[in-house]
């Protein structure tokens, strides 16, 4: 239980660096903010760890660095896959 919560405030700050990053207006909800945040955080995270830099002492800034680029990924691609209203 403890990491789906976790998992949640991950996905809401990371979708929420990455809509502020990313140029234009982004027409999703804080539903999708949150869902696309953690997707990033799952495949940073899995990059991480393939290139052993997701565990370092101290804070991970490559892991979290490369969840922010993944979180802006996965938000342009639904933007993309949604199509403009």
């Amino acid at each position: 239980m403890l990491s789906l919560i976790g998992m949640v405030i991950t996905g809401a700050i990371l979708g929420a660096l990455a809509r502020l990053i990313m140029r234009g207006e982004q027409n999703i909800s804080i539903l999708w903010t949150i869902i696309l945040g953690a997707v990033g955080a799952l495949i940073g995270g899995t990059i991480a760890s393939f290139f052993g830099v997701a565990d370092t002492s101290g804070i991970d800034w490559i892991r979290w660095a490369l969840s922010l680029v993944a979180a802006i990924g996965a938000i342009s691609v639904y933007l993309k896959l949604a199509g403009r209203k």
